[in-house]
């Protein structure tokens, strides 16, 4: 499957972190396209890490995607973003090994997200977090949001 190269991306900012770290952890997305605007949460209450989370965000941002498209997606995780464009192709063709030998951390997770893009035409983005651009700090809103209602569901 391919994009159509005349449709408007999506625009995706994404989030995710724990609190403590690890800890019980929240994810969020902000998916924009042609004034459509999709927001979306979840969390886990038990014990995840903040790079857990941050990978979650945009698999489920991906993954809600209905048909393939072109996607714009922004993290302010160095992690997500080398991972998925540099570093990914290295662990698979390794055997999901680092290059020390030792098995990668949320392979799990890795695997999800390669799949995830695999339908789609995605372009990576890092963004500084907590630096005043809206979306992104809306997602880092969704993510606080995902974690409380975690919590809350959990008791």
């Amino acid at each position: 499957m391919t994009a159509e190269p005349l449709d408007e991306p999506v625009v995706i900012h994404t989030d995710g972190g724990c609190r403590p770290n690890p800890g019980p952890g929240g994810w969020g997305a902000v998916l924009r396209q042609r004034g459509h605007v999709r927001e979306m949460c979840g969390g886990e209450p038990g014990a995840t890490s903040n790079n857990r989370m941050e990978l979650t965000a945009p698999i489920m941002a991906l993954e809600a995607l209905k048909r393939p498209v072109v996607v714009h997606l922004y993290t302010d995780s160095v992690y997500v973003r080398s991972g998925i464009t540099k570093w990914v192709m290295g662990w698979e063709r390794n055997g999901w090994l680092t290059s020390a030998k030792q098995p990668v951390k949320n392979v799990d997770l890795w695997q999800r997200l390669q799949a995830a893009c695999a339908r789609h035409r995605v372009e990576w983005f890092w963004v500084k977090g907590h630096s005043g651009v809206p979306d992104n700090e809306l997602a880092d809103v969704l993510a606080t949001r995902g974690l409380q209602e975690a919590i809350a569901a959990s008791r």
